[in-house]
């Protein structure tokens, strides 16, 4: 594992102290580092969104209302 020297606001430092005392991390390493795993898991979820979303556009029009359109696109975001 790498080691880096970062800086934090004020308003960021007091809320990451806050996470560890309320032990729901160990360390600010640890906490960034799930902070950071959730960033690339949202940035993957993003990008396949993009993707579905450049196909369905290639594909053409639909006569789907947006509530239905909504409730697939869940059902398939969640499996």
């Amino acid at each position: 594992m790498t080691r880096q020297s970062i800086s934090f606001s004020e308003p960021n430092d007091k809320w990451l102290k806050a996470q560890i005392k309320s032990k729901e991390y160990s360390s600010k390493s640890e906490l960034i580092n799930d902070l950071v795993r959730q960033a690339r898991m949202q940035q993957l979820e993003i990008d396949l969104i993009k993707l579905k979303l450049d196909k369905a556009e290639k594909t053409g029009f639909t006569t789907d209302s947006k509530t239905d359109i909504l409730a697939e696109s869940k059902s398939l975001l969640n499996g």
